[in-house]
């Protein structure tokens, strides 16, 4: 099995990068990612040393870059992870969530096509189906549910979900999609929710919550994502959409107060700031069909989780402290400027 897995210098996809060394030692795995200001190829340090492992420095938007790679590896499968994913850098400028998220699914599901690809695997967002009012704990996102995205960001991802859906109609490529909750894990990215109120809290500087902080999100441990990814690819029907939830839902103030007390912090450090242009009140996923067709149940409780993923950061320092400097962006150069 060959396996193109793009945007894996990011969070989602370094995991499910060391996740599917583990469980299928045996797939060959290229790496695609541009590395823009997220991707860091230090995270990939342990993948880098494997045989059957190879990293490719590039644009999924490029043709030139993407057209001859599947000529010279002749994929079996591709999991796309590749997106710009914050939805605030989406607020301020959204051309580049339209490039990379809409145009350079369509370059991909393109080479797909014409190299025969037996599988071509979208990873979606939950916030696509836009959010769900705070007084309806009964309410779940499901995968017949209208797409009603609020921000630029969520918008560039209904696109490419609706443009694969279109290529698996249209031109019978083997398209399936999941849409997932939000993820928390080692290696994210410092400016998202969780690492980024972990480091600040290490420094005992001000946690900026949003708002009030009632926002509520359900939290899904990455690995059990990768897991559902892989259930996917295995046995998923293709054309069909996957909602991967976690059964974790936690207002963002929640969140906050966990990281503290387990760091042993004051809740003085915490901060509210201006609320998030149309920030969405609540993500709840129903992940029936996954269960129900496919057999996959998240297995880690958010308390579990958080504590391994604070302990991970403590454990970690260097890494996110690295990118906090900047210097992570000398890695790829320290690798392959002399090459």
């Amino acid at each position: 099995m060959k396996m193109l897995v793009t945007g894996a210098a990011g969070f989602i996809g370094s995991n499910f990068v060391f996740y599917m060394q583990e469980e299928h030692p045996d797939y060959d795995i290229v790496v695609l990612d541009a590395l823009t200001y997220c991707g860091n190829l230090e995270t990939l340090k342990p993948a880098l040393k494997k045989k059957n492992f190879r990293f490719v420095k590039g644009d999924i938007a490029d043709r030139d870059v993407v057209f001859p790679l599947f000529r010279e590896e002749k994929f079996d499968v591709v999991v796309n992870f590749a997106a710009e994913s914050h939805v605030d850098r989406s607020i301020e400028d959204p051309g580049i969530f339209l490039k990379t998220n809409i145009l350079g699914t369509q370059v991909l599901m393109d080479a797909a096509r014409e190299y025969q690809v037996s599988r071509f695997h979208q990873v979606g967002t939950d916030e696509v189906y836009g959010d769900l009012p705070l007084d309806r704990p009964d309410l779940f996102f499901t995968e017949d549910m209208p797409i009603t995205a609020s921000s630029p960001y969520s918008a560039s991802k209904a696109s490419a979900d609706l443009l694969a859906l279109a290529y698996h109609r249209t031109y019978g490529l083997p398209v399936t999609i999941s849409r997932c909750s939000n993820n928390y894990g080692p290696y994210q990215f410092p400016e998202k929710l969780i690492p980024l109120m972990i480091a600040r809290a290490l420094d005992d500087k001000d946690l900026p919550v949003y708002g009030t902080g009632e926002n509520v999100r359900d939290w899904l441990y990455v690995k059990d994502h990768c897991r559902a990814i892989d259930r996917i690819l295995q046995d998923g029907e293709v054309g069909q959409v996957y909602n991967i939830g976690g059964h974790n839902e936690r207002t963002n103030l929640q969140v906050v107060k966990t990281i503290l007390h387990q760091l042993g912090k004051p809740e003085s450090l915490i901060t509210f700031v201006g609320d998030r242009k149309g920030h969405d009140l609540r993500y709840a996923i129903d992940p029936t069909k996954i269960h129900d067709q496919l057999g996959w149940l998240p297995t880690t409780a958010f308390d579990d989780g958080i504590r391994q993923t604070i302990d991970w950061y403590l454990e970690n320092k260097a890494w996110w402290e690295r990118i906090i400097s900047g210097e992570y962006q000398q890695y790829y150069k320290e690798m392959y400027g002399n090459r």
